[in-house]
C-alpha cells in the first residue's frame, strides 16, 4: 500500500501534459513527503474543462470500517474497483489524475523496523500520474476540527510488477506515464476501467534515493 510519495517537479511541468488547464493550486512547493490527510495537487475534470486543484489525500471509508470509531481517517489506496462503496465515484466525473515524482513502499523484514524504499521512472524522477478517483465528502477527519466538507482523492492500485514486487508483493499504484493513457484515464467508459488497472511493464520503475 502506496502511503507516502513526493512531488519534486513545479506547475510548468504539470501544465504541461494539458491544454489550457485551469490551474487554481496556488504557487506549489516542491513535496517531498506527501503523507495521507495531507493536500496535494490533483487534475480532474471541471465544467470548463481540467483543473488543477488541491485535494485532502484520503477518500471516504466504508461504514463498516467506522462502527465504534468518531473521525474518518480516509482510504488512501483503492484495489476493488467492483465493491459498491467504489463504484459510485468511478463515473468519469469522479476521476482524476494524481502527479507525483516518485513513490514508497515499506520494505518489513523479520526481526527489523520496516523502511521506506522508493520508485521512480528513473534516476531523473520524470513527472507520471497515479490514476485515482476524487469526491467532495462531509465528515469528522480530526476531532478538534469537527465536521468538514472537503474534496478528497485516493489512487487505485493494482497486483506489483517485479520492481515493487521484492518490496512490497501486494499491490503497487496503477501508474500513467503519458499523455495518451491519462487522457484515457479521465475520458474512459466505466466498463473498462479494469483493463486499465495493470501494473507497469516489469523493468519500468527503479528503485531510488529519497528526495530531499
Amino acid at each position: 500500500m502506496c502511503n507516502l510519495y513526493s512531488l519534486t517537479k513545479g506547475q510548468d511541468a504539470i501544465r504541461g501534459w494539458f491544454d489550457g488547464i485551469d490551474d487554481q493550486a496556488g504557487n506549489l512547493p516542491p513535496m517531498p513527503g506527501i503523507y495521507p490527510d495531507y493536500s496535494a495537487p490533483v487534475v480532474r475534470g471541471g465544467a470548463e474543462g481540467l483543473v488543477l486543484s488541491m485535494m485532502r489525500w484520503g477518500l471516504p471509508s466504508p461504514a463498516f470500517a467506522l462502527k465504534g470509531k468518531k473521525t474518518d481517517r480516509g482510504v488512501t489506496n483503492v484495489r476493488n474497483i467492483g465493491s459498491p462503496h467504489w463504484r459510485r465515484w468511478l463515473g468519469a466525473e469522479h476521476r482524476c489524475v494524481v502527479p507525483f515524482t516518485s513513490f514508497s513502499e515499506p520494505h518489513n523484514r523479520p526481526g527489523q523496523p520496516s523502511r521506506p524504499v522508493w520508485f521512480a521512472l528513473d534516476e531523473d524522477r520524470p513527472l507520471a500520474f497515479f490514476a485515482g478517483i476524487w469526491t467532495q465528502w462531509t465528515s469528522v477527519r480530526k476531532l478538534k476540527d469537527g465536521e468538514t466538507t472537503d474534496n478528497l482523492y485516493g489512487f487505485l492500485t493494482t497486483e506489483a510488477n517485479a520492481e515493487v514486487g521484492a518490496v512490497h508483493p501486494k499491490a503497487m499504484p496503477v501508474i500513467l506515464t503519458t499523455p495518451e493513457a491519462v487522457r484515457t484515464w479521465l475520458s474512459v467508459e466505466t466498463a473498462d476501467l479494469g483493463t486499465l488497472q495493470q501494473p507497469l511493464p516489469d523493468g519500468t520503475l527503479q528503485v531510488i534515493d529519497p528526495e530531499d
